[in-house]
């Protein structure tokens, strides 16, 4: 049985060799491709592998067409929008991620953005502290969780709204339930967004939204791009000059933001929630031990499709 690691943007040397390991003690192959530069390396490796572990890389319908022998494919990560679902349902493909294996890290970004953002950029003027302010969590799952952790640390008033967990869950874990979005916008300074991609949360933050987010609001993103209505929030931004935007994932119109409010933003050079060292390992190792689980046990708890 061959295994597959595909990542362009490859693994810590550390968590491959983990991965290793983990296959081998197993009696499987591991077949390694790292930094390619062209979809048709991808699609000549897939070939004849049983299973599959990618990080952002692309496993589109032309990709799991190719891999004829595929069982299962592992986003090593929490977003599995890189996978195409339909595509690797038609093809008897398990698609699994690994989440809550990089929630720290990313939760931990959140609070960098936030810190630097309160201070003033660190331009040597005053700044406010996180102290006492309300922080509202869009989508209470594993990210969302760590947050809140964190939060209670520098002693902030932690709110959340999440349709899919039960007030008194939030309450439990000393978080204040909002009962909608714009109820939790229009309470809190500080919104930490996590909620996935989908159809129905596309472009949902948008103007409408954020304007009902106190003085000096501060939008925090370290989910996706596509929930962000780039148009609504840029006009927000001329309208209100004491909001500010802060997002682990650049806008298509970077150029503009940072041309028109350069006050008030801050985007990272690329996507970064992820990117520590232990975050790289825990998620690899984790989709190393999902294949086997399930090849061995038919084990499919993190399956998505």
């Amino acid at each position: 049985m061959k295994v597959l690691v595909a990542t362009e943007k490859p693994f810590a040397p550390a968590a491959v060799q983990e991965i290793r390991k983990i296959v081998e003690a197993n009696d499987y192959e591991l077949v390694l491709l790292e930094k390619y530069t062209d979809k048709a390396q991808l699609i000549e490796a897939v070939a004849d592998v049983d299973a599959m572990i990618i990080r952002s890389d692309k496993a589109t319908k032309e990709v799991l067409d190719a891999a004829k022998n595929l069982k299962v494919i592992v986003r090593a990560g929490a977003g599995y929008d890189n996978i195409d679902i339909a595509a690797a349902t038609a093809n008897n493909v398990v698609a699994m991620n690994t989440p809550g294996q990089n929630s720290n890290a990313v939760a931990e970004l959140v609070f960098g953005m936030m810190v630097y953002n309160a201070r003033s950029n660190f331009n040597g003027k005053a700044g406010t502290e996180l102290r006492c302010k309300k922080l509202g969590i869009h989508a209470y799952g594993n990210v969302g969780r760590n947050v809140a952790r964190i939060a209670k640390g520098f002693g902030m008033d932690v709110y959340a709204f999440d349709p899919f967990v039960s007030s008194e869950s939030l309450e439990k874990e000393g978080i204040k339930p909002m009962k909608s979005a714009e109820e939790l916008y229009k309470t809190c300074q500080y919104i930490s967004l996590h909620i996935p991609s989908n159809k129905e949360t596309k472009e949902s933050i948008d103007f409408d939204l954020l304007s009902k987010m106190p003085k000096n609001g501060v939008l925090v993103n370290t989910a996706r791009a596509e929930v962000i209505d780039e148009q609504g929030v840029l006009n927000l931004l001329e309208a209100r000059k004491d909001l500010s935007y802060l997002s682990d994932i650049a806008p298509k119109r970077r150029a503009e933001f940072e041309e028109k409010f350069a006050s008030q933003i801050l985007f990272t050079p690329k996507k970064m929630g992820a990117q520590t060292a232990e975050a790289n390992i825990n998620a690899g190792i984790a989709a190393a031990n999902q294949i086997a689980n399930l090849i061995k046990n038919g084990d499919k708890t993190f399956q998505v499709n």
